[in-house]
Parts: structure tokens; C-alpha cells; sequence
């Protein structure tokens, strides 16, 4: 993947968010005399944080529409003096038996525990050094398995695995619940403790115990690690040249101009008669790259929707000259086309332009705002929802296709694939 910009929207919770915000902002501006004053003085200001208020929940039976009174725990009602929090820092400073345990180590601690306290997988806080090798994902080439990961009911799951990656050769597929990395349970670990342990130096191993749907045990896979060069879009000719393949394994910054390539080299053939956009197992990418690539079917139409937390809707319409817009196209997705892809396969579905072919797709319908702190640390945050053009949401939903086909691991194997068949077939 590819350079990152500040504020960009990836596709890879409301009241508490305004909260937890407030929060930060004081606790920043005062934390950093507290640690540099020993880290064990309270301060003299007394800070309070509002409970939140209960929360109602509506429901209808036989059309009488009731409210009752949510669960929430009596603890997040109640008030709190922010000096708990100090309370808390110096008990482990006084008590844990690691008498070195290092301050900043604490306090960047505290901040990725206020991000995942959201509850939301995709929302997440990056040190500096979680910051870089972020940054180095997107740039394309980094040393490890190459797969896409998220987490779901609080367990490691699977995204994709990137096209010819460590991971693909060594059999992981789209849904496997990763259920220990090198012998170390992920109940409750986050995905970027789980890229921590699951990447490392080209040529070692690392050992994942993976559930698969439908399998009677957990299946131990090892994979080697190596060098993941990302090669975000291929082609192919097909059917004497008249039909092309279009391979997209991520939307990144050097998808769209290599997209161009293809589509000018499309149009001095004169001979392609079909295109077939293949988004499996492509995890997503920029917002903006999914919009410009739907663009070339149709750019006169709402690509998707985004709904932020206070339901205002923001339509996004490609720029684009429509290119395609008179080739016949099929789309193919499984289970690892999450995001992007979804976007994209999502529009051409509703615009009638394209025949999706495949499996339900991921469902991963959420934006996520990158932000960039003084220090070199990054929060990457949920700030809203997609939509397709004619309002399906994507979220845990997916796309779902005209014409399902499996593509199983017997015919992965045998190097079929039914699902390029039937593209195929549809084109000719």
C-alpha cells in the first residue's frame, strides 16, 4: 500500500467519542508535568468527568412502540474525579513488581486503552513505532506472512490474505479464526498486537492455529516469512484477447494511475469486447481511489454514501470520464473483498453496470479518519458508515452477488477456478 496523507479517508461511536476526546485533550495538557515532576504527584486541579446518561431504547410489538431503559452499568453513570486515574498509576508505580517499568510506556499504554475502549475493531491508537510500520504497509513492501486481519467478537479473524503471499501458499483462507499465534491465545488481543507477534524477519516462522468454518479441529499452519512486495493491479487477456482480467489487490495511490494504463491500452486493442474487475480477497484501500475506479463505469452517479455520527449524509460522485461505460462487465468478490472493493462492487451493482459473481463479500462498511499526533503516533478512528447508491448499508451486510459460486479449497488445490469461468462465460 501506498504514502498515507493526513486526515485520509480508509475504508481498512457516537456520544462516547465527544467524551473520550474531551478527555485526551485535558489529560494531554497536563500529563506530561505530572511525569516530568516523578510521576507520582497528584495535581492540585480537580477534574471531572460527567457519567453518561441512560440511554433508551425503542422497540415495537403489534404496533405499540415502548421504551425501555438500556443496560447500563451503574459505575458508567456516576461521576468520577480523574484523580482515579492517578490513584491508579501510582498503585503500579509503588506495587508492581517490576520497579522499572517505564513511565512513557504507561502513558502510551493509557492512550491505547482510551481508543479501544470504543469497542470498535477499526478504531485504533498506533505508537510512534506502530506508526511506522503502518506507514510501511501502506508503502507496499514490509517482511512478513501478508494478510489482511481484523477482529470480531473479540477474536482474531482473517481479512484476506494478499495474493501469492506467505500466507495464501501456506493455506490460510478469508474467515479463518486465528486461535493462537506461536502457542499465545488472541482471546481479546487487538490487531495490532496480533501484527506484532504474526510479522517478523524474512526466512523465520511463525506458527497460527487456525478454526475454519465447518472443520471438525483447529489446524496448525506454519508460515515462513518473507519480503510482501504489493503489487496493487494486474491484467490479462482472456478469450483471444477479447475479454480482460483486471486484477486489484488493494486501493492505494498507484492503483488508479496503473487503472488509466490499463484503460487506454483497452481502448487501442479496439478488439476487448469485456472487462472482468476481480476484487477478491482485496482488503480495501482509499476512499478516493474506489470513487475515481467506479467513476470509469458511470461518472455522473453516486459512487456511496457516507453517514457520520449525527446522520448527516455525504454523497460521493466520481469526477471520472466513464470510460467502460459501454463494455460489459463482471465483477468477481468473495468473503476477503472487504471496503473498497465493496464500494466499488456495491455501485456497479445498484447502476446495473456489472454482473457481481462470487460469494458475499466481507462487510466492512466503516471510514476511518487517520490522524497524525505531535510525537509520530497516529489514531486511526471510525468516524462514519457507507452506503451503496440506492442505501444498502455494507456494514457486517456485505455485497451480496447476482450469481453465487464457491471457489472451495479442493478446487484451489486443483487450480480451478469456477468463479473466473463463469466471468468468462458470461462474456463471451
Amino acid at each position: 500500500m501506498s504514502e498515507i496523507r493526513e486526515n485520509k479517508k480508509l475504508d481498512f461511536l457516537n456520544k462516547p467519542i465527544a467524551l473520550w476526546v474531551g478527555l485526551l485533550l485535558g489529560f494531554l495538557a497536563f500529563a506530561g508535568g505530572v511525569l516530568a515532576g516523578g510521576g507520582g504527584q497528584f495535581l492540585n486541579a480537580k477534574v471531572i468527568i460527567k457519567g453518561a446518561e441512560p440511554v433508551y431504547a425503542t422497540s415495537s410489538d403489534s404496533g405499540n412502540v415502548t421504551n425501555t431503559t438500556a443496560e447500563l452499568p451503574t459505575y458508567l453513570q456516576k461521576d468520577v474525579d480523574f484523580d482515579l486515574y492517578w490513584r491508579t498509576w501510582n498503585i503500579i508505580k509503588s506495587k508492581f513488581y517490576d520497579k522499572d517499568v517505564v513511565d512513557t510506556k504507561l502513558f502510551y499504554g493509557s492512550l491505547a486503552g482510551l481508543v479501544s475502549s470504543l469497542g470498535d475493531p477499526y478504531s485504533v491508537f498506533m505508537t510512534p513505532s506502530d506508526a511506522d510500520e503502518f506507514q510501511k504497509d501502506l508503502e507496499g513492501s514490509f517482511e512478513g506472512v501478508g494478510m489482511e486481519i481484523s477482529v470480531k467478537n473479540n477474536q482474531l479473524l482473517v481479512v484476506s490474505p494478499l495474493e501469492d503471499s506467505p500466507a495464501m501458499k501456506a493455506g490460510l483462507r478469508p474467515k479463518d479464526w486465528i486461535i493462537k499465534i506461536d502457542g499465545n491465545s488472541t482471546e481479546n488481543m487487538s490487531a495490532t498486537q496480533a501484527v506484532k507477534l504474526i510479522r517478523g524477519p524474512k526466512g523465520t516462522a511463525v506458527k497460527l492455529s487456525i478454526y475454519r468454518e465447518g472443520a471438525k479441529d483447529i489446524q496448525e499452519i506454519e508460515v515462513i516469512r518473507d519480503v510482501i512486495n504489493v503489487k496493487n493491479l494486474t491484467w490479462e487477456y482472456k478469450a483471444n484477447g477479447s475479454i480482460i482480467w483486471i486484477k486489484v489487490r488493494q486501493f492505494n495511490d498507484d492503483t488508479m494511475p496503473l487503472f488509466d494504463k490499463v484503460i487506454k491500452e483497452i481502448a487501442a486493442k479496439k478488439n476487448v469486447k469485456g472487462v472482468i474487475l476481480d476484487v477478491r480477497n482485496n482488503p480495501g484501500g482509499y476512499l478516493d481511489t474506489a470513487i475515481d475506479m467506479a467513476g470509469e463505469w458511470d461518472g455522473e452517479q453516486v459512487v456511496v454514501s457516507e453517514k457520520n455520527r449525527d446522520g448527516k449524509e455525504t454523497k460521493h460522485i466520481a469526477n471520472s470520464i466513464a470510460r467502460l461505460k459501454d463494455y460489459k462487465t463482471v465483477v468477481l468478490i468473495d468473503s476477503g473483498s472487504a471496503s473498497a472493493s465493496e464500494i466499488v462492487a456495491g455501485a456497479l451493482q445498484d447502476w446495473k453496470k456489472a454482473t457481481i459473481v462470487g460469494m458475499k463479500s466481507f462487510g466492512k462498511g466503516s471510514v476511518q479518519d487517520l490522524n497524525n499526533l505531535p510525537d509520530g503516533s497516529q489514531i486511526k478512528l471510525t468516524i462514519a458508515k457507507w452506503f451503496t447508491p440506492n442505501g444498502r448499508s455494507i456494514d457486517e451486510h456485505g455485497i451480496e452477488p447476482d450469481i453465487e459460486i464457491d471457489l472451495t479449497e479442493e478446487d484451489y488445490n486443483k487450480d480451478l477456478d469456477p468463479q473466473l469461468d463463469k466471468a468468462l462465460e458470461l462474456l463471451k
